[in-house]
């Protein structure tokens, strides 16, 4: 059965289609309300409010368009209402104090090395956290999710030569 069939089967009350389809992109669209939100629990809700949102506007779905980036453009709008919402600035606060450098050095290469990439990996984190939030979402979708250039744009609503100047930009 392909996408197509299990969403037009999921909108006549099948619940094994819908479920399929969930398995199949809730990787994608939690990795991406994490990227957003940057809090695992939080992006675990904006994940599940997603599909619930989906699955009651299943019936206005176009399936000529890709579900993928439908769905995350629902958990793209769902996290953008979050961050607004100041929960993101608290969740920063509580992985800041989590994270807290507790003076314990390095006992071996190993350690450092991993210690080294673990830091530029935060450097990378950072940098992309102060991009514009345009920036930052096209970022996420492109290189972070692996979407192409014309699922990314779906997914954002825009046109790909925006993508392709965001990207640039960015």
């Amino acid at each position: 059965m392909n996408e197509t069939d299990q969403v037009l089967a999921a909108c006549q009350g099948d619940q094994a289609a819908w479920t399929a389809v969930v398995q199949q992109h809730q990787n994608a669209v939690f990795r991406l309300a994490y990227l957003l939100l940057g809090d695992a629990d939080e992006a675990e809700d904006v994940a599940q409010e997603a599909f619930v949102r989906a699955f009651y506007a299943l019936a206005r779905f176009d399936t000529t368009r890709p579900l993928r980036s439908w769905l995350l453009q629902i958990a793209k709008n769902l996290a953008r209402n979050r961050r607004r919402a100041g929960h993101r600035y608290w969740a920063a606060l509580q992985r800041w104090w989590q994270l807290a450098p507790t003076g314990r050095a390095a006992s071996s290469p190993a350690a450092h090395t991993q210690q080294v990439g673990e830091q530029a990996a935060q450097e990378l984190w950072q940098a992309v956290q102060h991009l514009s939030l345009s920036d930052q979402e096209v970022i996420y979708l492109r290189y972070f999710l692996e979407m192409s250039v014309a699922d990314t744009a779906i997914a954002l609503g825009i046109a790909e030569g925006t993508v392709k100047s965001r990207l640039s930009r960015a």
